[in-house]
């Protein structure tokens, strides 16, 4: 039997099952244990400091136990503290982002989504590099500044040339004061060699994720094609930072096996990246399944409520306090307005997840990859987030900069990236208001940046901001960044 152990790099024993179900049975047996959950509460806190906040962060045991506790004032009191770490290091900010769909070819056999290989009647498709070069001029029409590609696992159409060939393709497009400056990849499990292949390309985060920890339930949802090898997949983030690239995304697939087990498994996983190579993930997604074409969740007998939705949000903010969180497209307006205030710092908007889909005027569904719940336009999100009272930012300056991984993760733990992350949003919300915002937009947008200027501490850095937004206004020069 496996032996658990953080520091392993084998999967069965960072990942192991036998400590998700000790430490489930733990939460259960603690979960009304009033005086443990007030001293976890206290823990998870962010506490100030000279230089702004700091924060414990939870082990996975700690955060099951909350996860488990059903007395509503500490709920209340979870999701309070959430919001206050939300506060904390990321401010009122709210990262933009946008997928672009690339090929829908895929080998697998994935029981939960419509690009599985036995789905005959969905229509396969593969961008070309002009249709690329189309869709990027869309969505930078639209404001994108940073991308997310998808694609099926195909060695023959969809092969790690192709991948490398598309992101040449994205970056080398500068259409009027457009530019896409950081593209994040979600693509299979790879080799070390194909990773290094992905960083020499400049790409920004690598995203996978694992859709189940559950191993028996992995390898029945993956019945077929190179996902599902468990070990291999698992292990993919070892792997990619082996290859150099220190920004690495994770996520399940929430609904697909039993919500606490995949938290705890999820939180393991961060706490292996950390144990192993001193930074854990820089981005957590907690998508839902979706219906999709041939894909009905209620097959899967595992969904979950928003109420639980929101707890596992506000958990995970407590047990990693300085991770982002992505929510997309797949929740409504409704739920991702909640989940902004309990720890989400980067959304999708104006999403399509068909291949394609950009260029098309109505959006097509022959070839989603799941409904998209949330289907307002880029400009419909961001007048929502401002009015909401959250600054939309299209900053991909640290990135840039060289303030990834570990680098990135110091800077936010001493409370520093506060004074990089929030001139860089409000610059580069001012470049999205003045090249591609409507009149309404614009209305809410500028007083909102002048309102939030004033909140910049350090004179110097203030006055640069300032002066860096009239350019913007006034002149094409743009891409200003601390």
């Amino acid at each position: 039997m496996a032996i658990y152990d953080p520091k392993s790099l084998k999967a069965e024993e960072f990942i192991n099952d036998g400590e998700i179900r000790a430490t489930l049975e733990y939460a259960e047996q603690n979960k009304h244990n009033v005086e443990l959950i007030d001293a976890i509460l206290d823990k998870a806190r962010p506490r100030k400091t000279e230089t702004g906040y700091v924060c414990s962060g939870l082990s996975h045991r700690e955060a099951s136990v909350l996860l488990a506790c059903d007395i509503p004032e500490k709920t209340e009191e979870i999701f309070k503290i959430a919001e206050q770490i939300k506060l904390a290091f990321y401010g009122n900010r709210i990262v933009i982002f946008a997928p672009l769909y690339l090929s829908n070819y895929c080998v697998n056999g994935c029981v939960y989504c419509p690009y599985h290989l036995k789905n005959k009647h969905i229509p396969r498709r593969k961008l070309t590099q002009e249709e690329v070069k189309a869709e990027v001029i869309a969505l930078q029409d639209m404001g994108h500044k940073r991308l997310a590609i998808e694609s099926g696992e195909d060695p023959v159409n969809n092969p790690i040339e192709y991948i490398l060939d598309c992101i040449k393709t994205i970056y080398s497009i500068k259409h009027k004061n457009g530019a896409i400056r950081r593209v994040n990849v979600n693509i299979a499990a790879t080799t070390v060699e194909n990773y290094r292949k992905l960083k020499e390309a400049g790409i920004g985060t690598y995203i996978l994720f694992q859709e189940t920890y559950h191993k028996e339930s992995y390898l029945a949802l993956h019945p077929t094609g190179p996902k599902h090898d468990y070990d291999y997949h698992t292990e993919a983030m070892d792997r990619a930072m082996e290859g150099g690239i220190d920004d690495v995304g994770l996520g399940v697939l929430f609904g697909l096996e039993m919500y606490k087990y995949e938290f705890a498994g999820l939180i393991m996983h961060a706490e292996h990246l950390e144990a192993v190579h001193g930074v854990g993930p820089h981005t957590i997604s907690v998508p839902r399944i979706k219906h999709a074409d041939d894909i009905d969740p209620s097959a899967f007998d595992n969904s979950i409520s928003d109420e639980i939705f929101e707890k596992i949000t506000a958990c995970i903010r407590l047990a990693v306090p300085y991770t982002g969180m992505i929510i997309s497209t797949r929740e409504t307006e409704e739920v991702r307005s909640k989940l902004l205030r309990l720890g989400i710092s980067q959304v999708s908007g104006g999403s399509r997840t068909s291949v394609g889909g950009y260029t098309e005027e109505e959006r097509p569904h022959d070839t989603e990859q799941f409904d998209v719940s949330d289907q307002r336009t880029l400009d419909e999100v961001v007048r929502w987030l401002m009015q909401s009272g959250h600054i939309p930012s299209f900053c991909t300056a640290c990135y840039r900069e060289g303030r990834t991984g570990d680098r990135f993760m110091s800077l936010c733990k001493s409370g520093q990236i506060l004074n990089c992350c929030h001139p860089n949003a409000l610059m580069t919300l001012a470049e999205y208001l003045v090249d591609y915002a409507s009149e309404e937009t614009k209305k809410v947008g500028f007083p909102l940046i002048d309102r939030e200027l004033e909140k910049i501490t350090n004179p110097k850095v203030k006055a640069i901001a300032k002066q860096n937004i009239e350019d913007i206004k006034n002149s094409n020069r743009r891409d200003f960044r601390f």
